[in-house]
């Protein structure tokens, strides 16, 4: 079996990679397992003096990093030296701050002494997506490899480039061997892996369907898992916000990274009395996302990863055109030219979406942005939480006491007032409801794969 890198802005195959076989799986799994007992006695001191270097050599290789990134998954080259530069963050977060959240935590009781202690599980199984390919490896990695685990990455089968770039970075930094390896295999393997026993616990971050085969197999195997899953964020704009403001940052909500991302704004929730007034603005400022070379600094969007997600996204806006929503801009393949050879769609509005329609329920990952009125706030907190998923949301008000009050109201991971959702390493990341469990980032992050050990001396 083969895997193949292609790039999304040409439809060309950058190369082909041949997967790893059962042998070379095992012998992955048992080299982990081995650097396991070393990698967990070092000094967390000189454990973090490692994983702050991993820092320096991603802003050492930033472009070298965004080059990989831009060419893989079509990311614009831009986009992809600030996901470099925001790995090195995490990196250099964790490095100064993981022994400090880590410390023992004594706790007074009859005993002489009592404590709580936190050691690392084992090996931890990371099962990645392609659309941050850098920054979703490196925030489960910085704090799990900092607390002591090691860590198999099995990446997206179309940044195979990534996934072995990291890796090198990873070693190039100074990691012993074998404590952070990729493996080149396909989705079929990933059963297999969660029930080896040499695999302690596992991370996913993709779709709510991978989310409930990866955590159903693992729950069957008692491992602990962290799920980051799909989502359908609100963006509430009420009728006191600062409309440009709002609109200006819900371009960028929306279409960053082609709006492939999970927490992107996607259904843009708008009162009534505002509604025409935003519209007009974020149209004219989605118009001129002119889609092209993710390597040209004059590019404003870029492709979409691979072609059967371009498909994939028409045929659910195809759905809500066919039962009565309003095409209010683009919502059609981008075409003409050198577009033609690569996964391009165009920057788009759909108004007048409601329940009966695909793009109400699911998740669009891409550059399609919804609109629904409502007459009020309560109506706009009442669609805001129709839906399975619970990642992230934003609210936008003049009145902060009001918007922190809706932020709260919110059934999401993250609530934002005034801001568009982004993730930050000194903050805790996750979703509720179909967008999964678990946290990821912060102290909260680095504590989800440790046992928190209790120690009772008498």
């Amino acid at each position: 079996m083969s895997i193949r890198s292609i790039n999304p802005a040409t439809g060309e195959t950058l190369r082909s990679y041949e997967a790893h076989t059962e042998a070379q799986i095992d012998a992955a799994l048992t080299a982990a397992e081995t650097a396991a007992r070393d990698w967990r006695r070092r000094p967390i001191e000189a454990r973090a003096a490692m994983i702050n270097r991993v820092g320096e050599v991603l802003r050492e290789r930033r472009d070298e990093c965004a080059r990989v990134i831009t060419a893989e998954m079509g990311k614009l080259f831009a986009e992809a030296q600030a996901e470099v530069e925001k790995c090195a963050w995490a990196c250099e977060y964790y490095a100064e701050h993981g022994p400090k959240f880590l410390a023992d935590e004594i706790i007074e009781t009859d005993a002489g002494r009592s404590l709580v202690a936190c050691q690392p599980l084992g090996t931890v199984l990371a099962v990645m997506p392609w659309n941050f390919p850098f920054w979703q490896v490196i925030r489960f990695a910085a704090p799990a490899l900092l607390a002591g685990n090691t860590a198999v990455l099995k990446h997206a089968s179309n940044v195979p480039g990534c996934a072995l770039k990291i890796e090198q970075i990873l070693r190039d930094s100074g990691l012993p061997e074998n404590v952070f390896q990729s493996l080149l295999v396909g989705s079929d393997v990933v059963q297999s892996l969660i029930d080896d026993p040499r695999i302690h616990a596992v991370t996913l971050t993709g779709s709510d369907k991978a989310g409930r085969s990866v955590g159903g197999q693992a729950g069957g195997n008692l491992k602990k898992t962290v799920l980051e899953l799909g989502g359908s964020d609100p963006f509430v704009v009420l009728e006191d916000a600062d409309i440009q403001a709002a609109a200006t940052t819900g371009v960028k909500a929306r279409f960053q990274n082609a709006g492939q991302s999970c927490i992107a704004a996607k259904r843009f929730i708008l009162v009534d009395s505002i509604a025409d007034e935003f519209l007009q603005q974020f149209r004219a400022a989605v118009e001129k996302l002119v889609p092209g070379d993710p390597m040209q600094p004059e590019t404003r969007l870029a492709p979409m990863a691979r072609g059967n997600l371009r498909d994939e996204l028409h045929e659910q806006v195809q759905d809500a055109l066919d039962k009565g929503a309003e095409a209010v801009l683009g919502c059609r393949f981008a075409s003409g030219g050198a577009l033609d050879r690569g996964y391009f769609y165009e920057a788009s509005i759909l108004a007048n979406v409601d329940e009966s329609m695909r793009a109400w329920q699911e998740e669009l990952f891409g550059p399609v942005a919804i609109v629904i009125r409502v007459r009020d706030e309560e109506e706009a907190l009442q669609v805001a939480n129709a839906t399975p998923f619970g990642l992230g949301g934003a609210v936008w008000t003049r009145d902060l006491e009001r918007g922190e009050r809706f932020a709260r109201e919110l059934e999401c991971g993250a609530a934002f007032v005034n801001g568009m959702v982004k993730s930050d390493p000194r903050l805790p990341f996750g979703g509720i409801k179909a967008s999964g469990y678990g946290r990821e980032l912060s102290w909260h992050g680095i504590r989800e794969f440790v046992n928190q050990k209790t120690v009772w001396i008498g």
